[in-house]
């Protein structure tokens, strides 16, 4: 008996109930629970997918936006430039009248001429007029952008900055072609006086509060030999040829037989005196009790 009991427990390890809740389930989930199991997940994958586009063409349709809205505002400063360059044309020309009545007025006496001489070194070197003569062309350019465009986030990715020209660079070259004796020095047409910032302003170079743009143009009138010798020998210049070299600028140079430069703005004269006169002294205080 005790060898028959032990192979009845073996034989039905399952209690009965068990095996029959188990037949009961697998009666339930036949083919057709299976079936909307697959459309339940089939389901749930196109509702994924749906939601998946409807946020990729909200964030496509953002950027389409931002550049809807950034061209607008290029038109603007593009307008805006066009009118500050005719308003520049019409004021180089009323100078040139001034200049030409100025000139025949101080050419009619001896002290007018030497008065004449004396403004026309102040003019150069406020480079107040124009200068041309052989020189250097200097060029600083952004390293090329090798991203791809991505909608999503918003036109390409973010180049490397120092793939950039910045406001220390144009200092560096235009520092150096003064010490190396250039007369007269423009950026892009915008000539460079005494008074003269290279600012960077967000992500724009400014020079003379006037932005200039990609690539950089640098000219500088002089002996365009002792010019290039001294500029290339002075520590900066060959400090930016080696970060030029890492990050893929461009930097260039050329000698130049003939280069025209613009006259650079002139600032309003708000208090002067006559070279060599001293000021008033102040009056004495008053004695107290006088």
């Amino acid at each position: 008996m005790g060898a028959s009991l032990l192979d009845a427990v073996l034989a039905e390890t399952l209690d009965p109930a068990y095996a029959q809740a188990a037949a009961a389930r697998a009666r339930e989930g036949g083919p057709r629970s299976r079936t909307r199991g697959r459309v339940a997940v089939a389901l749930t994958m196109v509702v994924a997918g749906v939601l998946v586009a409807i946020t990729y063409q909200e964030a496509a349709a953002s950027v389409q936006g931002r550049q809807q809205v950034r061209a607008v505002l290029v038109d603007d400063i593009q307008r805006g430039s066009e009118v500050t360059d005719d308003l520049a044309d019409q004021l180089e020309i009323l100078r040139s009248e001034v200049t030409g009545a100025r000139g025949e007025l101080l050419d009619a006496t001896a002290v007018g001429q030497r008065v004449r001489d004396a403004l026309a070194r102040a003019e150069r070197g406020a480079a107040a007029v124009p200068a041309t003569g052989p020189g250097l062309l200097v060029t600083l350019a952004n390293a090329d952008p090798t991203a791809d465009e991505d909608p999503v986030g918003g036109g390409t990715v973010e180049e490397d900055l120092r793939g950039r020209v910045r406001d220390g660079d144009l200092q560096v070259v235009v520092n150096a072609l003064w010490a190396a004796g250039a007369e007269a020095i423009s950026i892009n047409g915008q000539r460079l006086g005494p008074t003269t910032a290279i600012r960077f302003a967000g992500e724009a170079v400014l020079v003379d509060f006037r932005p200039v743009t990609n690539p950089y143009e640098i000219r500088a009138i002089g002996d365009p030999d002792a010019l290039s010798k001294a500029f290339l020998e002075s520590p900066e210049v060959e400090v930016l040829a080696g970060i030029s070299k890492t990050f893929g600028l461009r930097f260039e140079f050329a000698k130049e037989e003939e280069l025209s430069l613009p006259a650079g703005s002139i600032l309003e004269l708000s208090a002067a005196r006559p070279e060599g006169r001293d000021d008033p002294a102040p009056a004495p205080d008053p004695v107290p009790g006088g």
